[in-house]
């Protein structure tokens, strides 16, 4: 008897005659189980603040509100998805290094809690935009610190960058307040880097994030109404990786957050998640069109690739690794070959699985990449060669949802011109 993948006993070649393939199926209680194992151990004064970047479909965000998590966003249209997903404007954060004039509006006007703000020009910007409304904005300053964030994947503060305001230069800004009466600077933001996987690192950068926040209250005489200490908990892809332990981690946490908050009572304290909920509860299924062999190594050419899964080819390593990958329709089948899991692409770098262990593969099987629900879709080269975005299906409660359509050519169409040499008249105007 073969054994199939199945996703709360919905089996994947149900889903794939259903919705097509390439498709990313999210599996709804591996997102509940995922956010209850973290959030029923941290300490109720730490709250949780899904980061739409890793996943920004609706319905992901509205699951996960739906179990307690608010809303951290870095767009307009990431922040208009909180708002329809049912997240309330005062469990919303906007940050990001460049924000636009229309966006910054359109966090006040919706009346979000706090714009996480990266420069001093940003500042005076908001300041501004404040003023024209009659409004006080929220504004929590993102801080660039001195040290640097130990084993992490992608660190993103401790040396020059794009993010935030260097420690040394908000420490020469004891006017702040004073400079921006149309703005209520009422925190700080640190991110120190993305995919830690270690615990008592996570801890260690917790505990300096919120010294840093109390040092910095005191020289700008700043109220601390809130202290944002990132996230970056990171997801085992490859060999050699394990796991965060949840209760390791809050055990560690939990006493450093208890020991803040009775000296802080009153500040609000966040931690922004993203792959580390919903990594776990994607799966990228693909569709094997043809097999091959070329010059001694086997190829399996699928109907899915790097242009929905760029995660997959581990940009920035300089050895590929694969994520975990299986032929989800012979899960029983041992793996005894190297295979090459290549997409439709024209290029070369269309290679998400390189000498993956795999059972003898065959035209119609279906290959899956685990742990694909961060960074799929939203951090790929969709439009390349036109093929389009993949259908996107959640399985809750048992049954299964499309949440999203995949693009067909008149969607990837609707929104071009075509331009007529022949014409007269080929007046366009800009809106």
């Amino acid at each position: 008897m073969t054994v199939e993948f199945q996703v709360q006993g919905v089996r994947v070649s149900e889903l794939a005659r259903r919705y097509g393939t390439p498709l990313f199926v999210y599996d709804g209680t591996a997102l509940r189980d995922r956010f209850h194992g973290l959030r029923d151990r941290l300490h109720p004064a730490m709250e949780i603040f899904y980061s739409l970047k890793a996943n920004p479909n609706i319905s992901i965000c509205a699951l996960l509100h739906s179990f307690g998590a608010r809303a951290e966003v870095s767009s307009l249209v990431e922040l208009t998805t909180a708002l329809r997903a049912g997240v309330p404007p005062q469990q919303v954060i906007f940050l990001g290094p460049g924000k636009s004039r229309q966006e910054l509006a359109a966090c006040l006007d919706t009346g979000i809690y706090a714009v996480v703000c990266e420069s001093i020009p940003e500042v005076a910007l908001v300041d501004e935009l404040a003023r024209e409304r009659g409004v006080k904005a929220p504004v929590a300053l993102r801080v660039n610190p001195r040290f640097a964030v130990k084993r992490s994947g992608l660190a993103m503060g401790g040396r020059p960058r794009q993010f935030g305001i260097d420690e040394e230069e908000l420490f020469g800004q004891n006017d702040l307040v004073k400079r921006f009466p149309d703005v209520d600077l009422m925190g700080v933001q640190v991110y120190m880097g993305t995919r830690i996987l270690h615990e008592a690192v996570i801890v260690e950068n917790t505990t300096r994030i919120l010294e840093l926040a109390e040092r910095l209250s005191d020289a700008l005489n700043l109220e601390l109404r809130m202290v944002d200490v990132g996230g970056g908990l990171g997801v085992s892809y490859f060999d050699g990786e394990s796991d965060l332990d949840a209760q390791v981690l809050t055990d560690g946490l939990n006493p450093v957050i208890e020991d803040f908050t009775a000296r802080h009572p009153g500040t609000r304290l966040i931690m922004e998640l993203g792959r580390y909920l919903t990594a776990e509860a994607g799966t990228y299924v693909m569709g094997v069109r043809y097999t091959k062999t070329s010059m001694g190594e086997r190829f399996a050419v699928a109907d899915g690739g790097t242009h929905h899964h760029m995660a997959a080819v581990g940009i920035g390593s300089f050895v590929k690794r694969n994520f975990p990958m299986a032929v989800l329709n012979r899960l029983d089948e041992p793996a005894t070959e190297e295979w090459n899991v290549t997409g439709p692409l024209c290029t070369p770098g269309d290679t998400i699985g390189k000498k993956v262990p795999l059972p003898p593969v065959r035209p119609g099987d279906l290959i899956g990449v685990h742990r694909s629900g961060a960074y799929g879709p939203t951090a790929s080269p969709g439009l390349f060669l036109s093929h389009g975005y993949p259908a996107e299906v959640l399985v809750h409660e048992g049954r299964s949802h499309l949440v999203r359509e995949r693009d067909r050519p008149d969607d990837l169409l609707k929104r071009q011109r075509l331009y007529d040499p022949t014409a007269q008249d080929n007046t366009t105007h800009e809106r």
